[in-house]
């Protein structure tokens, strides 16, 4: 091999040095890659009772891990030599255009994680053409979500309380604002243990202690919005001063049933999907009620632990009612290829909530767009990868679900 000393014009295009990014928000989401990543950035800012609320699940998070598992467990069956040049992410849910197959999940307290809260939410979900949910526990009213998100698609969680009457007002201002879907939550009759927020003496607004000032020493941008911004409180709710399982015991009916739900659904003029479905019976059970929809969900994880894996339980329930009613499905959903996963195996649609909590607290409103962003480019290239080119093209075959939990037979 023949030497020779480099030529100036030979190192040149190996010496592009990258421009340099100064503004550290910018920076910090440009590094983030996956939503764990946003996941990582979010616990380095926020504070541990904040950021463990979202985080956690109910009692072992059992539920929480295998949902996720779940999704790690599937394998892909790609077809090959097809044009995928173009992809089209966008369909169509409860009568309306979605430019993606993901709505924004109704999350509580949301201004607690960072104090852009619901609005941050609202306008990404704008810019991007995608439903946003709004929560009765929101921390920003139905009216002002509306003008956050004038022309796009908003939706409305309803937990049903033991004041009736309090409840159908919110829903009356929901329909009154133009929210065109009532998503009608019914896995709630009390609320499930969530040690970590035990354990963090987690309470609305957030409690002052000596715990929680030396956590907070290293995040002072935090406090420093917490502290200069509008008090933390509910929307849609009087003040409380508590912990937040007592605030839910306190306020959500146990006595909740179908004959309840179908009086829900004769007075709501719009959508109305059923959230919180864990079995194929109950499916069956709204499905015949005529709701427009339902979603597979055990709450991520954070209500009965070690309840059925909504991945698991869609192809069953599309089985029985996808011919009757919309099902999408919500829980432990981490990337565009578990979305692209829930499509092919009968979905319609899908629904985030820490996805888009884990990027609000890793940026505000940015980090809500870097959120969609990653989802989006993981879409696109799973569907390009699978050799399709638009969602009606997914189907089951795409997709096989790998056994790692199964029903232990017994003998009788």
């Amino acid at each position: 091999m023949k030497r020779r000393v480099p030529r100036p014009a030979d190192l040149a295009p190996l010496m592009q040095f990258k421009k340099p990014e100064f503004n550290a928000r910018t920076r910090r989401l440009a590094s983030a890659l996956t939503i764990e990543d946003l996941r990582v950035i979010a616990k380095r800012r926020t504070p541990k009772a904040a950021f463990d609320y979202t985080d956690g699940a109910a009692e072992e998070e059992l539920s929480l891990a295998r949902a996720r598992q779940a999704f790690r467990d599937i394998e892909f069956h790609p077809a090959i030599l097809r044009d995928v040049s173009k992809v089209d992410t966008s369909c169509t849910i409860l009568g309306g255009r979605s430019e993606l197959p993901f709505a924004i999940a109704p999350t509580g307290f949301t201004r607690m994680m960072q104090t852009e809260g619901e609005y941050a939410g609202a306008h990404a979900a704008a810019r991007a053409g995608i439903p946003f949910s709004l929560s009765t526990m929101g921390t920003a009213s139905i009216e002002d979500v509306k003008a956050a998100n004038p022309h796009g698609r908003n939706w409305f969680q309803l937990y049903m309380w033991k004041d009736r009457d309090r409840s159908m007002a919110l829903v009356e201002r929901a329909a009154a604002a133009g929210y065109d879907t009532l998503l009608v939550t019914v896995d709630v009759p009390v609320a499930g243990a969530r040690l970590r927020d035990k354990r963090n003496g987690m309470s609305i607004p957030p409690a002052l202690t000596a715990k929680t000032v030396l956590n907070a020493i290293p995040r002072p941008h935090w406090w420093v919005d917490f502290l200069t911004t509008e008090p933390l409180a509910f929307a849609s709710l009087d003040r409380w001063s508590g912990t937040v399982a007592e605030l839910l015991d306190t306020m959500f009916d146990p006595t909740v049933t179908f004959e309840d739900l179908a009086w829900i659904k004769s007075q709501w003029p719009g959508k109305l999907v059923v959230k919180g479905i864990q079995t194929v019976h109950d499916a069956a059970a709204v499905a015949d009620l005529g709701v427009d929809g339902i979603v597979l969900s055990n709450h991520g994880g954070r209500q009965l632990d070690r309840a059925p894996i909504p991945f698991h339980l869609l192809p069953t329930v599309v089985a029985a009612v996808g011919d009757r009613t919309e099902i999408i499905l919500d829980t432990g959903i981490m990337s565009g290829a578990d979305i692209v996963a829930s499509l092919a195996l009968g979905a319609r649609f899908t629904m985030v909530g820490r996805a888009y909590l884990y990027g609000l607290m890793a940026g505000g409103e940015a980090g809500v767009d870097r959120m969609i962003e990653i989802l989006t480019d993981q879409i696109t290239r799973t569907m390009r990868l699978l050799g399709v080119t638009s969602l009606d093209e997914l189907e089951p075959g795409h997709v096989t679900q790998l056994q790692r939990l199964a029903p232990r037979i017994m003998d009788r």
